[in-house]
């Protein structure tokens, strides 16, 4: 267990996007009352060639412009943060209602941690995808990036961050953090989309998700799997 020094409770929420126009403003815009409530938000935007910056700017307290890759841009947000807490969120996922977690992240101030994920999808099989990615994550105390991972920031920084690589970083720091300290993982579940599944199929998305975890887990480059992944 690292001891940690009492500090000014904050939170700084940094979302990494590239051109995401099309479904940033209702998500922002949920977010809008943790900006009450001493949490900061920060959208790092990798070089977007739509109206990503420009919708963002009046709904976040800082843009950030970095070079495209989730793992640069959300490094780059967590070197503007404020906050004594980073929290990295996908622009699909949705975080549950913020009063009872911030409460419980401001009184056990652990060093990481994650939640729980729920999936948005109604088909029968997400209800099981979903305790199966919440259930192993728990076990393994590995999170993926759609948990919400939050980490103090002065630990994250001295860590350097997110190992510069194109997939699997959230994988990776878990793997630092949690031999470091056990995560916290919060009760409630964020909700993250299932576009993905339903866009590639259920059943094959699954199969790829576990193929890309052994391919990481046998050494295979990153890089790789980030083209067999997208293409």
């Amino acid at each position: 267990m690292i001891e940690q020094e009492p500090s000014f409770f904050a939170l700084t929420i940094i979302v990494p996007v590239v051109n995401e126009a099309k479904t940033l403003l209702p998500f922002l815009e949920l977010l809008q009352p943790l900006r009450q409530k001493r949490c900061e938000i920060i959208v790092v935007d990798g070089t977007s060639d739509d109206d990503t910056v420009s919708l963002a700017s009046p709904l976040v307290d800082h843009v950030v412009v970095s070079e495209r890759g989730r793992a640069r841009q959300m490094n780059a947000g967590a070197l503007s943060a404020k906050g004594d807490y980073c929290l990295f969120l996908h622009a699909d996922t949705f975080l549950p209602d913020d009063s009872q977690w911030l409460a419980q992240l401001h009184d056990q101030k652990p060093l990481w941690g994650f939640f729980p994920v729920s999936l948005s999808g109604s088909h029968w099989l997400f209800r099981i995808i979903e305790k199966c990615i919440s259930m192993r994550s728990g076990l393994t105390s590995v999170a993926t990036g759609d948990q919400a991972i939050f980490v103090r920031r002065e630990f994250f920084l001295e860590l350097d961050g997110f190992p510069d690589i194109t997939l699997m970083e959230d994988v990776a720091l878990s793997k630092r953090l949690r031999a470091l300290e056990h995560p916290l993982i919060m009760p409630l579940s964020v909700k993250t989309s299932s576009r993905r599944w339903q866009k590639k199929g259920i059943i094959k998305t699954v199969l790829l998700m576990w193929l890309l975890r052994l391919g990481y887990f046998l050494g295979v480059n990153p890089r790789r799997l980030h083209r067999f992944y997208y293409g």
